[in-house]
């Protein structure tokens, strides 16, 4: 059998109301995971948020930054680091550094913008 090769495309990275800039490199029906890679420009937090009955990984590939995972006290990542986040516990990411701060995001079951919940203002 052979294998099915996904090619990412830099040219497809969008800008999204989280306050970070993403590449969807693999959200496909039928695959039980997906695959983004985020951008997160210095001094920018991304958007308080948690995701309903989905797990998220990120896996930091360069810069750095502080996580914040529920009531959690914020944790610095930096590159070769995971952050887990299990559905429903409110995250967010804020990039300490003064490069882009850049990771992958894995999503099990796949991400679908009706899991994804705004917690800012509430």
């Amino acid at each position: 059998m052979e294998p099915t090769i996904f090619h990412t495309q830099e040219s497809a990275e969008y800008c999204t109301p989280e306050r970070c800039h993403i590449i969807e490199v693999m959200n496909q029906p039928g695959i039980d995971f997906s695959i983004a890679r985020a951008r997160v420009e210095p001094g920018v937090s991304t958007v308080l948020h948690s995701l309903h009955e989905t797990n998220e990984a990120y896996y930091i590939l360069s810069g750095q930054g502080l996580v914040r995972c529920g009531d959690q006290k914020e944790i610095i990542v930096k590159p070769t680091d995971i952050v887990l986040y299990k559905p429903g516990v409110p995250q967010s990411i804020t990039n300490t550094g003064d490069e882009d701060l850049i990771f992958l995001c894995v999503c099990v079951p796949r991400f679908r913008e009706e899991v994804y919940i705004n917690l800012e203002g509430h």
